[in-house]
């Protein structure tokens, strides 16, 4: 006998799991629409789970900020929301909520510590490896500069 779980059942079962933006959530389910249901159905499921409290993009958004924030810049957090469907402007609020936008070079001078000790780069070999680690991060050019000539935050 093969069981198989309603379109709501599944998105319940994925919204327990973790928090997930309404695009990610639309493509996950749309994996599991058969031919008799139809797009219009996937549609009315996520207004029904958003009218109910158990879908949020604004609580997707700020979750994951919160969950990146000790490991990425600025600008990478923006692309992820970006890429899982979160505008800029639901973006902008967990931003600053979160006050990251003030805090990007202690975010990227405590990453920097925990990686390279602390100690500034001498060579230009290691400067050079230092910056690609920290821009591949999602921090900012000027953040970077700093960081790598070894200037903390104030």
């Amino acid at each position: 006998m093969a069981f198989t779980l309603s379109l709501r059942a599944r998105a319940l079962r994925f919204l327990a799991i973790r928090e997930h933006s309404r695009l990610e959530l639309s493509r996950k389910l749309s994996r599991y629409l058969g031919e008799a249901e139809a797009t219009d159905a996937l549609e009315v499921l996520l207004d029904e789970l958003e009218r109910d409290g158990w879908l949020s993009d604004q609580r997707f958004a700020e979750h994951w900020v919160a969950s990146r924030s000790n490991r990425f810049g600025d600008a990478r957090i923006r692309q992820e929301l970006r890429a899982r469907g979160i505008d800029a402007d639901k973006a902008s609020s967990p931003l600053k909520a979160n006050a990251l936008e003030n805090s990007e070079h202690a975010r990227a001078f405590e990453l920097w510590q925990r990686r390279y000790g602390g100690e500034a780069a001498v060579d230009l070999n290691e400067r050079a490896r230092q910056t690609r680690f920290l821009m591949q991060r999602g921090f900012s050019g000027e953040v970077v500069s700093r960081i790598v000539r070894g200037q903390a935050p104030r």
